[in-house]
C-alpha cells in the first residue's frame, strides 16, 4: 500500500491517540463495574463498545502501517507519467480538474485525492501529458485528457 510521508505520520499519530486511550477507556469499565450488575448497566456495555472499537482500529492502523510504502516527494519533481504523488490536471465534460493520486488509505475524492486503486485512479497510472484515456464509471463512460502532470 503507498503513502506519502504525511500520510504515513498522520496515520502513526492516530495509532498513537488510540493507544493512549486504552488507559480512559480501561478506567470507564472499572468505574461502570463498580455500579453493581453489569447485565444492565447501559454504561459498562457502552465502555465495552468502545474498547472493542478503538482495538479494532488499533489493529487496523497497525496492519496499515506494516504494509505501507513511503512514496517519497521531492519538491518540485515534476512527474513524466502519472504515478501515486503525482497531481494530474485533466479536462472531460465536466471541465478542467485536478486530482492527487495517493495510498486508499489516504483518498479523499471529495478533496480530489483518488486512490491509486479506484478505477479513476487506475486509468491515469502509467498515463503521459498530453493522453486522453476513457473511464467507465456509473454515469457512463468518461473521457478525460490530461493536460499536466505535477
Amino acid at each position: 500500500m503507498y503513502i506519502s510521508q504525511e500520510g504515513l505520520r498522520k496515520l502513526q499519530e492516530e495509532l498513537e491517540k488510540r493507544r493512549s486511550l486504552r488507559a480512559e477507556i480501561s478506567q470507564k469499565i472499572q468505574e461502570a463495574k463498580a455500579l453493581g450488575d453489569i447485565s444492565e448497566n447501559a454504561e459498562y456495555q457502552e465502555a465495552i463498545t468502545a474498547q472493542s472499537f478503538n482495538e479494532g482500529k488499533i489493529m487496523e492502523l497497525e496492519e496499515i502501517l506494516r504494509q505501507a510504502e513511503v512514496v517519497s516527494e521531492v519538491p518540485g519533481h515534476r512527474h513524466e507519467v502519472a504515478e501515486v504523488g503525482s497531481q494530474v490536471k485533466v479536462e472531460s465534460k465536466f471541465g478542467t480538474q485536478q486530482f492527487t493520486l495517493v495510498g486508499s488509505s489516504e483518498a479523499d475524492p471529495g478533496q480530489g485525492f483518488i486512490s491509486d486503486e479506484s478505477p479513476l485512479g487506475k486509468s491515469f497510472l502509467k498515463h503521459k501529458k498530453g493522453e486522453e484515456i476513457e473511464v467507465q464509471t456509473p454515469k457512463g463512460k468518461i473521457r478525460y485528457k490530461i493536460l499536466e502532470i505535477i
